[in-house]
């Protein structure tokens, strides 16, 4: 297979290190990302300046984009032909629930699937002690798992592992977005001059405890695989809508 690795951690990030080293063994690996980190940017791409990019080693290039300037970079630029796969990660920490819409590591895949290219997400639940080469390797057990079997259009996958040692995981789980508990979001300070800042953060370690969530699943030891689609649309308030706006103008 012919396999596109970006994230949003950047071009030296250890969790794409780790990928491209398993990877590389069985598969063409490319690999294009963010020249520093780019989290949160979600799905901006670069159209109102030039987009710069270097080759740091052989198959490696460094770009000065976003997550999906690099997918759209390596699909249309780097490679000379469709690759089979795009995996963004490994992201250092969680992207579930809310926050694949923040996500720049979600969102190079959600540019992959938008090229017609089966794709996935992958992040490691933890912070801090990151166990990349145990997370690589669920990576390649999915792809062998997945490689003969069709995606369905416009979907692409979400992977969520918890930061264990392989041999601890209990299995993979295909699940739902679930719900995280915001707080503490925008802090107030000021700096030595008397003017007001801001920093937006906070904890967001909670959530609700839902059965079949991608949080629910990490929690109990579970690899999270979660679908995600192109099409966004709430059809269940259409209906809704359509008599609200039954008048004709």
């Amino acid at each position: 297979m012919l396999i596109l690795l970006t994230n949003d951690d950047g071009i030296h990030s250890g969790g794409i290190d780790s990928l491209q080293e398993h990877l590389s063994g069985e598969h063409d690996v490319c690999v294009v990302a963010p020249e520093r980190e780019r989290t949160c940017v979600a799905h901006a791409i670069t159209l109102h300046k030039p987009l710069r990019m270097r080759e740091v080693s052989r198959g490696a290039f460094a770009t000065s984009g976003t997550p999906a300037d690099c997918v759209y970079l390596g699909v249309n630029v780097v490679l000379d032909r469709k690759p089979d796969l795009v995996i963004s990660g490994i992201n250092k920490g969680p992207n579930m629930g809310q926050d694949v819409n923040y996500s720049g590591t979600v969102a190079a895949a959600k540019e992959g699937a938008f090229l017609g290219i089966p794709s996935l997400a992958v992040s490691l639940c933890a912070r801090e002690g990151f166990l990349f080469d145990d997370a690589a390797k669920v990576i390649c057990s999915i792809i062998k798992t997945l490689r003969d079997k069709p995606f369905p259009e416009n979907t692409f996958l979400n992977v969520n592992i918890p930061n264990v040692p392989r041999g601890q995981l209990k299995g993979f789980s295909v699940t739902s977005l679930g719900k995280r508990i915001y707080t503490d979001i925008v802090h107030e300070r000021t700096d030595p001059r008397g003017v007001k800042y801001y920093w937006i953060g906070g904890n967001g370690e909670s959530y609700e405890h839902i059965r079949g969530t991608d949080f629910y699943a990490v929690e109990k030891g579970f690899v999270s695989v979660t679908p995600l689609g192109l099409d966004i649309t709430n059809t269940g308030s259409k209906r809704i809508f359509q008599k609200y706006l039954r008048r004709v103008l």
